[in-house]
């Protein structure tokens, strides 16, 4: 049996007149499994203030579990900020945080099951006097990465009306007075693109307006939009909706793109009128979109069962603070302080084998001491990436210098990703002599005119670091045509791990390089990116600061739409095909190899 769900707009507080409504609609059409509201929950004015504590501190009882976005109004902050210190509300909670019985606060965003229904949400609006009811980039980043999971979403809630939501909508059926897009956010219509609910549900309008269901792109099923008024507006408009859709994990092909009359093209990506709504995010050339740093996709559980907040253990603090979805544990951040493998933290195990340099025991104090300068002086007889190693993969080697040699990757990013490495055990390209120098120089140039026959551009990058042992200057061709958003994607990805990067230009590499080797300082470290137009981004690492080690590929595996290869291991190939990777690439580049 499907379950039957009771849709409402904006309570404002008026919880004695909804709780009433509910009560009397249960009796003549229920029951009903659960009460969602969107739009404001809390009251907009003091009057009515002791009506709605009242069910808060439990004087009047909830009677049906009640879900609820719109966070902001007067006491929300004081309410909320106790809610979320609660101990049954810590840890990672996407079906809702516990206000009192039956009573549950959906905060930033997320995706839960309802009775078999899959259900994500967005709470709070894009602007706010608080931290309270406003939403965060984080938010919207972590939907759109939820958007991604396999199985389709049958409710969508938000507080705000997607912009463009009227567009090819019959004129005759939209209600009088909502040609202000006051309470319309073009952020809820990039997200309802992508995230392809069955049902949208919205409040903050004032009004009720059933759209006529639309197409969506790249899917066979068709959304509906539901518009709900505020509780005990004074038009009479309807604010409470009954609903009892059959889940989709139920439905059969068929059943999903079954077409209903009426239906209409999707509203979203027309370039006409006031309404007019942003491009759709897969082809936006400026938005933060390409970029899939997503804390709940990194994210694994540890032994625990508990996730983890990967920015507060890799530098002990959170921008997120109490907002954030994830656990802020000491301990974990203590053992990343110490060297702990962050994988063997965060995921419970390490799948990177010998590449990987961090401990892969949980430390103590007793447990912390210098490793002998004899094992140093021995690493490079165990180095991967040391030509006379027993361990160097001899077959992935495409071009050898005097003072370097090229290579393509473990898990390349795309097929002519390489690394740049020196033959010497060196543990960055900083610290070259002025013959090394330009020896490296050349096989930059090499590998810029060999992506340039092939319409790409050179981007290069690398960590300088003391937990990198042997260095390698990565190398990955990206499209001519998406090369002017290398900056500010770069930046964006920086500013959302709370960092900044310092950006020069330069009319000349060399120069480039001599700036870089100026900045680095061996006792913190440094990460660079030398882009194709002589734009050099770098960031110096703060004392202890455990830098992502796969930033530079991550940004660019969102930047090329690839975001599933930004993990190396995702994208291992047998030996055999490593090898004719490499082969190919030696034709390709035969021409352009300074050292032929």
């Amino acid at each position: 049996m499907a379950p039957r769900i009771l849709l409402c707009g904006d309570p404002l507080g008026r919880l004695n007149q909804l709780f009433k409504r509910v009560q009397s609609v249960s009796k003549s059409a229920g029951p009903f499994d659960a009460l969602i509201c969107v739009g404001q929950f809390f009251p907009d004015s003091p009057e009515i203030l002791d009506e709605f504590l009242d069910y808060v501190e439990g004087r009047a009882q909830v009677p049906i579990p009640t879900y609820f976005t719109g966070d902001y109004g007067v006491v929300a902050p004081k309410i909320l900020s106790t809610t979320s210190k609660k101990a049954e509300n810590q840890g990672f909670k996407m079906d809702g945080l516990e206000v009192c019985h039956n009573l549950f606060w959906l905060r930033g965003s997320g995706k839960f099951s309802l009775h078999g229904l899959s259900v994500a949400y967005l709470s709070g609006r894009q602007s706010s006097e608080s931290q309270f009811g406003k939403y965060s980039q984080d938010d919207v980043d972590a939907l759109r990465a939820l958007a991604e999971e396999p199985g389709g979403v049958d409710l969508f809630l938000t507080n705000e009306w997607p912009a463009g939501v009227t567009n090819r909508a019959a004129v005759s059926d939209i209600p009088v007075g909502i040609s202000d897009s006051s309470c319309s956010d073009s952020t809820v219509s990039e997200l309802v693109m992508e995230v392809k609910p069955r049902y949208h549900i919205a409040g903050s309008m004032g009004v009720f307006y059933a759209r006529e269901p639309y197409l969506n792109a790249e899917s066979t099923h068709v959304t509906r939009f539901i518009g709900l008024a505020q509780v005990g507006n004074k038009n009479k408009q309807k604010f409470l909706h009954a609903l009892s859709p059959t889940p989709t994990s139920t439905m059969s092909p068929a059943e999903l793109s079954a077409k209903p009359p009426k239906t209409t093209l999707w509203p979203y990506n027309l370039q006409d009128g006031a309404a007019e709504s942003k491009k759709r995010p897969n082809d936006s050339d400026s938005d933060s979109q390409y970029w899939r740093y997503d804390v709940p996709k990194r994210q694994k559980s540890g032994s625990q069962g508990e996730k983890l907040c990967f920015k507060f253990v890799c530098s002990g603090s959170c921008p997120r603070g109490e907002d954030c979805h994830f656990q802020h544990n000491a301990e974990a951040r203590e053992q990343c302080r110490r060297g702990v493998c962050l994988d063997l933290i965060i995921k419970g195990k390490c799948e990177k084998g010998p590449e990987c340099s961090y401990k892969h025991e949980f430390q103590d104090e007793s447990s912390i001491q210098r490793k002998p300068r004899s094992e140093n002086a021995n690493r490079s007889k165990e180095c991967w990436f040391c030509l006379s190693s027993p361990s160097v993969e001899s077959h992935l080697i495409v071009s050898v210098g005097e003072s370097f040699y090229c290579a393509l990757p473990k898990g390349s990013l795309v097929e002519d990703h390489i690394l740049i490495i020196p033959i010497e055990h060196l543990p960055n390209t900083l610290v070259l002599s002025p013959e090394v120098e330009s020896e490296l120089s050349r096989y930059q140039n090499g590998l810029r005119n060999c992506y340039k026959s092939q319409g790409n551009d050179a981007v290069f990058f690398e960590l300088v670091s003391k937990r990198v042992s042997h260095a390698n200057l990565q190398v990955v061709p990206v499209p001519s045509s998406r090369a002017r958003l290398l900056p500010n994607i770069f930046s964006l990805a920086a500013e959302k791990l709370g960092f900044k990067l310092v950006t020069k230009k330069f009319n000349d590499s060399t120069d480039g390089r001599k700036y870089l080797q100026k900045e680095y300082n061996a006792a913190l470290g440094l990460f660079y990116v030398e882009l194709p137009d002589g734009t050099v981004l770098s960031h110096t690492l703060e004392e202890n600061e455990v830098f992502p080690a796969q930033f530079g590929r991550e940004v660019l595996a969102g930047l090329l739409k690839i975001p599933d290869r930004a993990d190396w291991r995702n994208c291992k190939i047998s030996q055999e095909e490593e090898a004719k990777l490499a082969e190919d690439f030696k034709k390709q580049y035969q021409e352009f190899d300074p050292c032929q």
